[in-house]
């Protein structure tokens, strides 16, 4: 009996994906067909959570807003406004580049939660017992 229950978790992983992979259910007393069945809706339910957008157009922001930046440190040291605004758009495309991916990574992670959030508590409601 528990060996067909873990055959079929075990296929259900495969068709509903990664998220079901997230969620450990106390398979005692548990009917393997509904469990199976439930499984299924509430994964199908978990994928209606929408994932946020980031922000755009950072990346000209940022080479603009380091181009000025650069531009008065280099007047005020002495130097070349222009090579300081140079140096400093470059600077500011480069922080606005690895502020996007960190903003990116954020969001994937915050939406894989929610996800995770909205198939367990499917389950609980349907009266499984969700130990993770």
């Amino acid at each position: 009996m528990k060996t067909f229950f873990y055959a079929a978790n075990l296929m259900m992983l495969m068709f509903a994906g990664n998220a079901a992979a997230n969620v450990i259910v106390d398979p005692q007393g548990v009917d393997e067909k509904q469990y199976a069945y439930d499984l299924q809706q509430c994964t199908a339910l978990s994928t209606q959570v929408e994932k946020r957008e980031g922000s755009s157009g950072g990346i000209l922001r940022g080479a603009v807003k380091g181009a000025a930046a650069g531009a008065v440190i280099g007047g005020v040291t002495g130097g070349s406004g222009s090579d300081g605004a140079k140096t400093g758009a470059g600077i500011g495309i480069a922080g606005t580049l690895l502020k996007k991916g960190a903003e990116r990574r954020r969001i994937e992670e915050e939406y894989e939660y929610e996800k995770d959030q909205v198939l367990k508590s499917c389950m609980i409601n349907r009266g499984y017992k969700v130990l993770n």
